[in-house]
């Protein structure tokens, strides 16, 4: 099933997604569906208001998930690029809710920043309560997957050690367009594309992950409870901005579309922050 949040309304509502039409299933938003044990029942047998597909304006997957995690340095082409060695443990930092956009909403770049960079990756969404799972079991505590970009101010991300205060500028992070349930899309989905105006400047396959959605699983359910509706960030493919030379950055106007293969595309414009005085 392809699952969504969409604005309608005034409000948000949790959608299935048929070929032509997106119908309600009675929730607010993904997140809160996610909450329910039986959610696959209540989407699949949903028969509630319809959209037409081809007007829908999409929020964020999961507009307000508990937890996003994030893990840096996970593809084998941007360890590399980056001129690191491969980790022994997943590089973990967090983002958020305030940073989500929906599918087709713009990007901010920060006024602060002259160093945005982009990072397609694949998102995995939580379907069920995990603590300390094993990787053997891992799969049945994934709900589905979906398309994100970490885009990444790199001037505020080294600035410290810590890359956080890099990570969560408000309004930055496409997340969207739905989430495509674990039983149709079975092993995690392969091909992952980014473009910067029709240019891709990242194409990669997920099999050059270091640590894979289960194992991802598995490690960060040792470390604390994962819920339905939690996302996780799998890292980035090399082709990003800052390690090219010249070093290359997202610019206002530009429209970074990012894809991957059988979970849809987010496509957004960006649009620079006016300043604003301190």
């Amino acid at each position: 099933m392809r699952l969504a949040t969409i604005r309608t309304r005034g409000t948000t509502a949790a959608v299935r997604i048929d070929d032509t039409e997106a119908v309600e299933i009675g929730y607010k938003d993904l997140g809160a569906l996610l909450e329910r044990p039986d959610w696959a029942e209540r989407a699949a047998e949903a028969a509630g208001p319809r959209h037409d597909v081809s007007g829908l304006d999409y929020a964020p997957v999961v507009p307000r998930p508990g937890k996003i995690f994030c893990v840096g340095l996970n593809y084998r082409s941007h360890i590399t690029e980056m001129g690191r060695e491969i980790p022994r443990y997943p590089t973990l930092f967090a983002k958020f809710p305030a940073v989500l956009i929906g599918a087709h909403d713009d990007i901010v770049l920060p006024a602060v920043s002259e160093a945005v960079d982009w990072e397609g990756e694949l998102a995995v969404v939580v379907g069920a309560r995990a603590r300390h799972v094993p990787v053997a079991d891992a799969a049945r505590h994934i709900a589905g997957y979906a398309v994100l970009n970490d885009v990444t101010a790199r001037d505020w991300q080294y600035r410290t050690k810590e890359w956080l205060q890099g990570k969560n500028f408000e309004a930055t992070t496409p997340f969207g367009p739905y989430l495509v349930t674990a039983d149709e899309t079975g092993d995690p989905p392969r091909r992952l594309s980014t473009e910067v105006d029709g240019e891709t400047v990242q194409s990669a396959d997920t099999g050059d992950l270091v640590f894979d959605p289960a194992h991802l699983i598995s490690y960060l359910s040792t470390i604390i409870t994962l819920e339905p509706g939690d996302v996780i960030a799998t890292g980035t493919p090399g082709g990003v901005g800052h390690a090219r030379t010249p070093a290359r950055y997202l610019a206002d106007g530009n429209v970074l579309t990012t894809s991957i293969e059988g979970l849809g595309e987010c496509r957004n414009r960006c649009v620079a922050e006016k300043p604003r005085d301190v």
